[in-house]
């Protein structure tokens, strides 16, 4: 019969693509309708660890109370674990100015992520299918997607799981009919107040009539959509791999490179869009003069000499530790006094008598300066950073050992010759970078 090969097919998929269902206990988030009732159920014949979440939006009055107790029903009926809970979407929708569809959608997976951590549940597993496959390509063509987009629903991440996504909606309620398995009619799911109800409702159905192989045909030219992004990748990943030069903490691309990448804008957004920037404001950096940068929630992208650093975004930065050089010092910078002196610059020999304690570590100020050791008079700091060639992240990023506000050393590159000392001397003090 028909139905046969629905499990059958669903068995294969879990044996092929999610093979660690079998010693993972799940989390099937099940509402109630056609979809997750079949979800549910295949979930039983396979006999795998899982337990039910049901989220009640309160959106639909007495019909949403009634989803909510058909799923506590059924799990009770066949002593699954259950979890349910009632939100105020309405509420949370207006606090935060989003629409219903998007609070419903942040209260839901909060709330999954919650129940990952705190049930122990490795995976939240979704009954999105096929159709909603097509529904969401058609919402991303709209929204003018690349590539990664039109994929759609990803099948498999590292919290969420749809090992529906191969099947139809049309297979789906011919497995329910079969196994005469009973599930809820959501009454909104007939309104085309929504854009996914209104494809549904207006553009997929008669779709479908004109073209009876659509969802197969579709299918195809997803997994060749696939094949082709995967392909993309591995040429975008070993460019990014011989041109994203790793030094410490940053990362450093050739602006001649960048530049001759074809097409510009494909690359652009291909290597730099994980980290949060958007592909005008790269276009234009392009263009920019050394010293302008970009910004992230976490990183930044600046302009300096010819090519550009990426950065993590430091959100806390520290303006001032004291270090009583009692015990070695681990953060912000690992210091420590030693009984060895080593002739280059992650050692320091400094005479004590001159120091008041604690000393400061400190980032660069306006007005700073210094009496370079090899170097004749002072310097204002911002010079020796321009002409050691510092980059702005690198100008942030250095740490001065301070005598009150005086420098006694530029952490790592040169110290001021007024508080040096040979290390043979018996007010030595020796500091090294761990």
């Amino acid at each position: 019969m028909y139905f046969c090969g629905v499990i059958d097919r669903f068995k294969l998929n879990i044996n092929k693509k999610f093979k660690k269902f079998r010693t993972q206990k799940l989390l099937l988030a099940i509402s109630g309708g056609l979809d997750s009732r079949v979800l549910l159920h295949l979930f039983s014949q396979c006999k795998l660890d899982f337990g039910v979440a049901h989220c009640n939006f309160g959106l639909r009055g007495e019909e949403s109370d009634a989803d909510a107790k058909f799923v506590e029903e059924i799990c009770i009926k066949n002593r699954i674990p259950f979890e349910i809970k009632k939100f105020e979407t309405k509420a949370h929708s207006q606090k935060h100015k989003i629409s219903t569809q998007m609070a419903a959608r942040e209260l839901r997976y909060s709330w999954f992520e919650e129940l990952l951590e705190n049930k122990n549940y490795d995976k939240i597993v979704t009954a999105h299918h096929l159709d909603d496959q097509l529904e969401t390509f058609m919402i991303n063509t709209g929204r003018g997607s690349g590539l990664s987009g039109l994929i759609g629903i990803p099948e498999n991440t590292s919290t969420v799981a749809r090992p529906m996504l191969p099947f139809t909606r049309k297979e789906i309620l011919e497995y329910a009919q079969a196994e005469n398995l009973v599930w809820r009619e959501d009454t909104s799911n007939t309104s085309d107040i929504y854009l996914r109800n209104a494809l549904r409702n207006q553009v997929v159905t008669k779709w479908k009539a004109y073209e009876p192989n659509l969802l197969s045909n579709f299918g195809d030219t997803l997994s060749y959509i696939k094949q082709s992004l995967q392909a993309l990748d591995v040429v975008v990943n070993q460019w990014e791999e011989q041109h994203f030069i790793h030094k410490g903490a940053h990362i450093h691309i050739d602006l001649k490179a960048l530049k001759k990448l074809t097409p510009q804008e494909y690359y652009l957004h291909a290597l730099f869009s994980t980290y949060g920037f958007h592909l005008n404001d790269l276009k234009d950096l392009l263009k920019a003069q050394s010293g302008k940068h970009l910004q992230s929630s976490s990183y930044r992208l600046l302009v300096n000499r010819g090519e550009w650093i990426l950065a993590e975004h430091n959100f806390l930065p520290i303006a001032e530790i004291s270090w009583d050089l009692t015990k070695p010092l681990d953060h912000p910078i690992k210091l420590e006094v030693s009984s060895l002196f080593i002739n280059n610059n992650s050692c320091v020999a400094l005479d004590q008598s001159l120091l008041i304690l604690p000393l400061k570590l400190r980032k660069f100020q306006e007005g700073d300066y210094f009496y370079p050791t090899g170097m004749q008079g002072k310097k204002k700091l911002s010079k020796y950073f321009k002409d050691e060639k510092y980059s702005q992240i690198e100008k942030e990023n250095q740490w001065l050992l301070c005598s009150e506000n005086s420098i006694v050393w530029v952490i790592g590159k040169r110290a001021d010759r007024r508080y040096t000392t040979k290390p043979t001397d018996n007010n030595c003090l020796i500091i090294k970078v761990k």
